[in-house]
């Protein structure tokens, strides 16, 4: 509860009176910003090991977040990074003037306090504080939350306030935290999943001269030294596959890409990934380790059923292994695996689909995918036989169908979390794809890639066969605490400015 005299203040006014507490707090010479402070417990072990510390000292630090000022005792609120503990102060066990000094203390001043564990007569663990420190001083006034029975009101839940203060957030939702929590378990997983599998953690270029490997628009800068412009990476696949040519056999990466493209609830124009390569591997062995590093994942979660957008993803299962072609039967009810591009027209006419009659084959078949199929695949489903022209990077398919390479996205809960090829290492037809490419962007396409010379010359010095993979890691964060928008599993995502 916020301070009497605050209660109907303006903010000047708030700010104007706590600088007034500050030169108080100095003139009885205590320093409202001290440099350090010795802490012997945090909260949470006090409160989940009563039996073990009644009686005993401790000493713990944190922000005060509530006040309940009764004369000469009063009770607070203490919040550390593991929760609250209730604290008991009283001039008798302070003294006086330390006492003055608590009277002048605010929700959200960071404090310290040594005392004695306790019950009160309601039975809550309770510090019973035999020695209090003021060790930060708050000056702008924390939004009031209001609690009744364990239960928050008047919480600060305007979403896009919450994304653009995160650090209020954190403070008011403290239940925030354990997303932010899991996801770096998630991110510790994952480093050793690879790690336990042979496979190197590498480094690559975030400042390239020519940004490939993904269909996306790039972040242009400028150096001023070497006069030249700059991209920041859109994916590290080219990189990694230099290293594959030079002579490492297993790499990965845990990396940030930037795309300077549309933002919605699963994209942000900054976002984390993981790649990884595999010399001497198809994309059938790194669909099996794409299923496994999954069930890992939810394994070190200890889950095997996540709860996301309203259904139940199972993990315990085998997972779904579908060609793009069986798929648009099941759920168009129509065999197009032989369609040519008239034939797509007229399908997507039928199905008053709006199209853009430039698209090419592989752009038809993606757009009908996303329309008609992607909102099917709830349980983990790997798709198959994507069209060479959307897949500049993958082989051929080795049955000899010249249309299709060898790639695999897999979806969960209507969304691709990853994206693996057969690795194209014929530096003849990786040229071929990447010079089409090239048409498309003369053409319009400001997404398609960019023919990147140093990587098709280290092409032609030898790459052995590859599998390669591509995970969103935000998306998986999503999946794994059941959070349907990427921003709230980053802790300062992408915003527009508030004047907009």
């Amino acid at each position: 509860m916020a301070n009497i005299e605050e209660k109907h203040s303006t903010l000047e006014t708030i700010i104007s009176q706590r600088k007034e507490k500050i030169d108080k707090i100095k003139e009885l010479g205590v320093n409202p910003f001290p440099y350090n402070y010795s802490v012997t417990h945090k909260n949470k072990l006090i409160l989940e090991n009563y039996d073990e510390f009644e009686s005993k000292e401790v000493s713990i630090a944190g922000r005060l977040m509530a006040i309940r000022k009764m004369g000469k005792a009063s009770f607070g609120n203490v919040t550390d990074s593991t929760g609250k503990i209730q604290l008991y102060i009283s001039q008798k066990d302070i003294g006086e003037e330390k006492y003055k000094l608590f009277k002048l203390l605010d929700i959200g001043d960071f404090i310290g306090c040594k005392g004695t564990v306790m019950k009160t007569r309601t039975g809550e663990i309770t510090i019973k504080v035999l020695e209090l420190e003021l060790l930060s001083k708050n000056i702008r006034p924390i939004p009031i939350v209001k609690e009744k029975d364990g239960v928050l009101h008047d919480a600060f839940s305007d979403k896009e306030q919450r994304y653009r203060k995160r650090y209020l957030d954190l403070i008011l939702n403290p239940d925030v935290k354990e997303t932010f929590i899991k996801r770096t378990k998630i991110i510790a997983a994952t480093r050793k999943f690879f790690d336990e599998k042979g496979y190197l953690e590498v480094e690559t270029p975030i400042l390239q001269p020519i940004y490939g490997g993904a269909n996306a628009r790039p972040f242009e800068t400028y150096h001023n030294t070497l006069g030249m412009n700059l991209f920041l990476r859109i994916a590290d696949e080219l990189y990694l596959k230099r290293l594959i040519i030079g002579g490492f056999d297993k790499v990965y990466e845990i990396c940030k890409n930037f795309r300077n493209e549309g933002m919605d609830k699963s994209h942000n124009p900054e976002f984390s990934a993981i790649e990884f390569y595999e010399a001497y591997v198809d994309f059938n062995y790194m669909m099996d380790m794409v299923e496994e590093y999954f069930k890992n994942i939810a394994e070190a979660l200890s889950l095997s059923i996540v709860e996301y957008d309203g259904n139940k993803i199972d993990f315990g299962k085998p997972f779904v292994r579908k060609s793009m072609f069986e798929l648009f039967e099941k759920y168009l009810k129509v065999d197009i695996s032989d369609f040519d591009k008239e034939e797509l027209i007229s399908l997507c006419e039928e199905k008053n689909f709006k199209y853009d009659p430039k698209w090419n084959y592989g752009q038809f078949i993606d757009e009908l995918f996303g329309e008609f199929v992607e909102e099917n695949l709830i349980q983990p489903t790997f798709v198959t036989d994507y069209p060479k022209e959307i897949s500049p990077l993958a082989k051929m398919k080795r049955d000899g169908n010249e249309k299709l390479v060898e790639r695999f996205e897999l979806y969960i809960g209507k969304e691709e979390y990853a994206n693996a090829f057969s690795e194209l290492n014929d530096p003849i037809d990786q040229r071929e794809r990447l010079e089409s490419q090239a048409k498309l962007r003369e053409q319009g396409d400001k997404e398609a890639q960019v023919v990147d010379e140093d990587f098709l010359q280290a092409m032609e010095y030898g790459m052995p066969p590859t599998g390669g993979v591509g995970i969103g890691l935000d998306r998986v964060v999503m999946l794994m605490t059941g959070q349907t928008s990427i921003k709230d599993v980053l802790l300062f995502p992408t915003m527009k400015k508030e004047n907009d």
